[in-house]
């Protein structure tokens, strides 16, 4: 059924569009030139974060800041592996995947980490990302709010995927 949904989707897109005598390929390409000027309004803010990232990393500030939490996560039993990507995740979602990945390569799938990685995997969100991708592009400049929830959702959904794998898997 998969492979005849998306064909399915653009017949009925384009039976609507014929229906009611909407010239569909000039709506589309117009569409698209919008979607364009969009991409490189957008291309600012994506590289300011993608450097700000960058120098985070390399300039072993996460290092430091990850070494706070190492007293934290001996008393909890809570493995310092995870902690990277409890860090990353909020801020970009494929430097996030890739740490999984390679904790999953690492660890195993079915070992504490592996499954502790999974589950924050799915139960946290790149928030700084999105918050610069589409209040960058609707132009909002005033983000404080939304951001102090967003990270607060993602402080808690990293805590309870830690705890849930910990009451589950240890």
């Amino acid at each position: 059924m998969s492979i005849w949904l998306i064909p399915a989707i653009i017949l009925i897109i384009l039976v609507t569009a014929t229906a009611k005598r909407v010239p569909a390929y000039e709506v589309f390409v117009e569409g698209s030139k919008e979607g364009i000027q969009i991409a490189i309004s957008l291309l600012p803010y994506l590289l300011g974060m993608m450097v700000s990232i960058a120098i985070f990393q390399a300039s072993g500030a996460m290092d430091a800041f990850l070494h706070l939490f190492k007293p934290l996560t001996a008393v909890f039993n809570i493995p310092e592996q995870i902690l990277p990507l409890a860090m990353i995740r909020p801020i970009s979602g494929t430097a996030a995947l890739s740490m999984t990945t390679e904790l999953i390569r690492t660890f195993g799938p079915d070992s504490l980490i592996g499954q502790m990685a999974s589950v924050m995997q799915g139960s946290t969100d790149t928030t700084l990302y999105i918050i610069t991708v589409y209040f960058g592009a609707v132009g909002i400049k005033k983000m404080g709010d939304a951001l102090k929830v967003g990270l607060l959702a993602d402080l808690v959904g990293i805590i309870a995927s830690i705890i849930i794998v910990l009451i589950l898997f240890s």
